[in-house]
């Protein structure tokens, strides 16, 4: 009789066709738990990236932001350490008998190492608002510029400021700035408008050498004519925060004719002039 016949008699299949029931049981049941574990690592694993302060950043505002945060505590992180760096080197000069000249308060005032308090005044530059939008008018002069800030601060230590500082950072000679499209990028921290410049010295000196400048002018009869923002203020008493960064430079060039040191050749007695060469 055939197989077909056996089946059809109800005589059980052969040995070789019978389903294996047993091993794809135990088979079907490892890949569901494999499955149902890899499910919740996983979860676990989102849960833990989402609630965690330092998860990847998913977009780059989100990582500038992140950024930022980081090098604001890194920066007080290295004033933590400069501060010991400049507790120990005392130690042990005074160990040793070597004295270092003790600088005077003008040059720590200059340099940023101290915070400074006095009265002075307050610049507050702004875009123009959206509404200011026209199509007569260039894009580029509804915003606040990184030449704006640089003059509006030029125009301050013209005027006889003895310390400054931009947004929450105290400035000196060392500092440098600039901006991409609307924002400000400060020693390693970014910051949008608006843009906020405190001076200290005597409101009427710094006053007078806003006025005096081209530059501070045309961006006054823009803010006028366009909405820019533009805010004076003297203050009684304005609290500069020390500088936090580095002041060492990694290169600097001296002006022509300027005698470096006394009996040093000034720069074109020292290297003149090369010669041209005719072939």
């Amino acid at each position: 009789m055939s197989q077909r016949a056996h089946r059809a008699a109800g005589d059980p299949a052969p040995a070789a066709e019978r389903p294996r029931r047993g091993r794809l049981g135990r088979g079907a049941v490892a890949v569901g738990a494999v499955l149902g574990l890899s499910g919740v690592l996983f979860t676990v694993s989102a849960r833990t990236a989402d609630a965690g302060p330092d998860r990847h950043p998913q977009d780059l505002g989100e990582l500038s932001r992140q950024q930022a945060a980081n090098v604001q505590r890194m920066s007080v992180e290295v004033d933590a350490l400069r501060a010991e760096v400049e507790r120990l080197a005392a130690e042990q000069n005074a160990d040793s008998g070597f004295a270092l000249p003790t600088p005077s308060v003008a040059d720590l005032v200059e340099g940023g190492s101290v915070p400074v308090t006095g009265p002075g005044l307050t610049v507050v530059l702004d875009d123009a608002p959206a509404d200011a939008q026209r199509e007569s008018l260039n894009p580029d002069v509804l915003v606040v510029h990184q030449q704006d800030l640089q003059s509006v601060m030029n125009a301050l230590w013209a005027g006889g400021a003895e310390a400054m500082a931009l947004m929450d950072q105290r400035v000196v000679s060392t500092s440098a700035f600039w901006c991409v499209g609307n924002v400000l990028r400060l020693h390693g921290r970014v910051y949008s408008p608006p843009y906020v410049v405190r001076a200290v010295g005597d409101p009427d000196d710094l006053r007078a050498g806003l006025d005096a400048s081209p530059a501070v002018r045309g961006y006054v009869r823009d803010a006028a004519d366009v909405g820019l923002g533009w805010q004076v203020t003297g203050e009684e008493r304005l609290e500069l925060p020390a500088f936090s960064g580095a002041t060492e430079l990694a290169s600097a060039r001296v002006p022509r004719d300027v005698e470096v040191l006394p009996g040093l050749p000034a720069e074109r007695d020292a290297y003149p002039a090369p010669t041209e060469e005719v072939s």
